[in-house]
């Protein structure tokens, strides 16, 4: 009696992980071409978040297209406002007052903290460490109440302007903000840092895992805490400074290896950085107007000065439709250090009270590029690691 054998197959298996995936930090999709449990090909795909931010733009004047702005990088509302105020502000030459720059680079590098730390506590939570989530939405919640005792909102404030700040600061502000920057780097070392920089789950899980040189981040037009992982101290605030980033001091992390690990390590010290550089605001914030003389024409009345019902409509009706001034004519890029990288601002200008074209250089769009390079050879479960280490938000990777 023979027997007969049947040859086995093997065969490659695509699967779809997200757009509803929990790991994939927004409505992300990406396809996998696996081999076991080895990622043969990672195929981002971007878009379902997308709602024509820069195309509303150009049908609105500049100051009524500030609130877009807002919804790119949700968690860091503070800093897109402050970067489309200096784009336009250069494209008109507008001065911004000393102050008004002070209290903007305070608010900035809140945004900074917020943001750095929501990213290393939901990369954390992805790899499954818990308690570091609890206890940096607790240091979130602070900054938020001094955002919402500042301007009454919380996430999407629409705080800066065109030539400055909405409203002044109060000294009960400086005094909370001043005293958590006082326990804030102790709270990175004693809770932070203890969690998971000699975790060794954590060091499994990030180490080696993602790796990408410099050159190669270059090439990919990486930046932010992305970029200076690989080695390469490119940051905006000192190249080519805005606000009050030249009057401060402060360090720009860098890592060695290019990896997981070495871009965790260099945002726990961007905190350390942003927390000392609120510090100096603080301590060198001048007094003085919070509004450049020549930008009250984008500006809503101050509130002291009560306007009849026929003054605010005509007022709301100038900004909404015609615009209160003609834009020069002309193009201008100008570009900010956000937390998760350049965030560049592109306008056209004809002339016309609105941007005749608005171009966004979003830092999120650019970093989800370089997954299929991150995940090649890589096994399913670094996939997730590798998402949280670019710390995209789809909100302005789609726009």
């Amino acid at each position: 009696m023979s027997v007969q054998t049947t040859e086995k197959k093997t065969k490659e298996l695509t699967v779809s992980m997200g757009p509803q995936h929990p790991a994939t930090h927004g409505v992300l999709k990406l396809e996998l071409e696996l081999d076991g449990e080895s990622v043969l090909k990672c195929t981002p795909y971007v878009g379902y978040l997308h709602r024509g931010v820069e195309k509303l733009a150009e049908n609105r004047t500049y100051l009524s297209a500030l609130p877009l702005t807002d919804r790119l990088d949700y968690i860091s509302s503070m800093s897109n406002n402050v970067g489309y105020c200096v784009a336009v502000e250069r494209l008109f030459g507008i001065q911004v007052p000393e102050r008004a720059k002070f209290i903007r680079t305070i608010m900035c590098e809140m945004t900074r903290i917020s943001s750095h730390i929501i990213g290393v506590a939901t990369h954390a939570l992805d790899i499954g460490a818990m308690t570091l989530f609890l206890y940096s939405f607790r240091d979130r919640e602070t900054l938020l109440d001094l955002f919402e005792m500042t301007c009454g909102a919380r996430l999407t404030v629409s705080y800066p302007r065109i030539g400055g700040v909405r409203n002044d600061v109060s000294q009960e502000f400086l005094d909370k903000l001043y005293a958590f920057t006082e326990e804030f780097p102790r709270t990175i070392e004693r809770e932070y840092e203890t969690l998971l920089n000699e975790n060794r789950i954590w060091l499994q899980r990030t180490k080696g895992i993602g790796v990408i040189s410099a050159e190669e981040a270059i090439n990919w037009g990486l930046t932010g805490p992305t970029l200076r992982g690989s080695g390469v101290p490119y940051d905006i605030r000192k190249v080519a400074p805005y606000d009050a980033y030249d009057q401060v001091e402060f360090d720009v992390p860098v890592g060695k290896n290019g990896d997981v690990y070495d871009r965790y390590l260099c945002r726990m010290e961007e905190l350390k950085q942003s927390n000392r550089i609120i510090k100096q605001c603080i301590e060198k914030m001048p007094k003085g107007p919070i509004m450049a003389p020549d930008a009250p024409k984008f500006t809503l009345p101050p509130k002291d000065r009560v306007l009849t019902d026929m003054e605010s409509l005509i007022h709301q009706f100038v900004l909404i439709t015609k615009g209160p001034i003609a834009s020069p004519e002309g193009e201008i890029y100008a570009a900010t250090e956000v937390p998760k990288g350049e965030l560049g601002f592109y306008f056209v200008g004809d002339g016309s009270g609105r941007p005749y074209r608005m171009r966004l250089r979003a830092p999120s769009f650019v970093h989800v590029s370089v997954l299929p390079k991150l995940c090649e050879n890589a096994l399913v479960a670094d996939v997730i690691a590798n998402i949280g280490t670019i710390d995209i938000v789809l909100g302005e990777c789609d726009r």
